[in-house]
């Protein structure tokens, strides 16, 4: 059983995040704690250049409402938004916050990623801890 999870979830109408909570809850030791985060991918200079700064704030706190909300899910969960690559930044995360598992869901991939979404196959390879990936 594992006492400090991570949950990757991508906010949109298209992921279910539900199935990764009760794969986290599974897994989870009495004590656990959970960590819900969203990484914002970063846009390149030439767009953010052309977007008003009010807009990118109102996404922001947008998405940090939705993220709020989803942590609702699992009992005591800490919310958190980070910037960068997906992949990468959740790698990070989890070896600066001591994260022991991760619980990751993954979309069908293409032809490129043959078994696993690009986000979850990095995760998989770089990640010190266990990764769970839900389909």
């Amino acid at each position: 059983m594992y006492k400090n999870i991570l949950v990757p979830i991508i906010l949109d109408e298209e992921h279910d995040t539900q199935a990764s909570f009760l794969v986290a809850r599974a897994l989870a030791a009495e004590d656990a704690q959970f960590t819900i985060l969203h990484v914002m991918e970063q846009l390149p200079a030439y767009a953010t250049a052309r977007i008003p700064r009010n807009f990118m704030d109102q996404s922001r706190e947008h998405i940090e409402k939705l993220l709020k909300l989803a942590a609702r899910a699992l009992p005591d969960a800490r919310a958190e938004m980070i910037e960068g690559h997906a992949g990468r930044a959740i790698v990070d995360y989890a070896e600066a916050n001591g994260i022991d598992c991760i619980v990751l869901a993954s979309h069908r991939p293409g032809i490129e990623n043959i078994f696993l979404g690009s986000t979850a196959s990095r995760v998989v390879r770089h990640a010190k801890c266990a990764v769970h990936v839900i389909r």
